[in-house]
């Protein structure tokens, strides 16, 4: 084991054979100021509630059925699209249909792993409102249309699903955030207020700074090469862009 002084002395010796001018400096490290938390008040129930499995109807009227309404996910969320907190969420990126099951694995992984003394978490979905039927398994075709089997919520591309907030940074809530959001049935996203404001300027800064004019927009309008023959309705409604 060398001591201290054999190794100064070894360093003194290999510099002054090198030649080596070498000198100390202390240098100055940044740290930046701690997040003040000023505005955000503790809720009384920080967890999210549990969800009905169907709506209630009064006991005089029988449920009604539905069609698919698939328009009901597909396209962009003009509304839920913004945090109410400004903090962290998780955000669909596809359309889908959201199952009660779904509400469960997501109010008991939130609830198991946040931390309720600093963060709080609200659904930014509503309980699962549009009946889906089915029929028996081996009927023939016909007889009218099936008993309701369970009900569902339609959420479209970009609509924010949970927000998370409080006394927290998104290094803490990332994990669990993202755990839920891989066991979605559509793709989503965890994000910040930081992340998504980034995004859309991106967007922004992409369309001014495009040069070539034959956008699929320009495409779409003007029937370049007869597209219109093969184009679906949605193509000339969101150019491609949500399909």
């Amino acid at each position: 084991m060398w001591c201290f002084k054999t190794v100064t002395q070894l360093l003194k010796t290999g510099a002054a054979s090198a030649n080596v001018n070498y000198n100390c400096v202390a240098g100055l490290k940044y740290f930046p100021p701690p997040i003040k938390y000023e505005n955000i008040e503790k809720v009384e129930r920080p967890k999210l509630r549990i969800m009905e499995r169907m709506p209630q109807h009064p006991p005089n009227l029988r449920p009604p059925k539905m069609q698919k309404r698939l328009r009901y996910m597909r396209g962009p969320e003009l509304v839920h699209n913004q945090l109410l907190h400004k903090q962290y969420a998780i955000v669909a990126t596809g359309g889908g249909r959201l199952r009660w099951g779904h509400y469960e694995m997501m109010r008991l992984t939130i609830g198991r792993k946040m931390n309720v003394n600093t963060m709080f978490a609200t659904w930014r979905v509503p309980a699962p409102w549009q009946p889906i039927t089915k029929k028996g398994q081996g009927q023939r075709m016909g007889g009218g249309k099936g008993a309701i089997d369970h009900y569902v919520t339609p959420v479209k591309e970009g609509r924010v699903i949970v927000e998370i907030a409080g006394r927290c940074e998104f290094i803490e809530c990332k994990g669990f955030l993202q755990q839920v959001a891989n066991q979605l049935p559509f793709k989503a996203m965890v994000v910040s207020q930081e992340m998504l404001d980034q995004m859309r300027d991106d967007e922004e800064k992409l369309a001014r700074a495009n040069q070539n004019p034959f956008t699929l927009k320009y495409v779409i309008q003007n029937n370049l090469n007869g597209c219109h023959r093969w184009l679906s309705p949605v193509d000339h409604k969101w150019f491609g862009k949500h399909l």
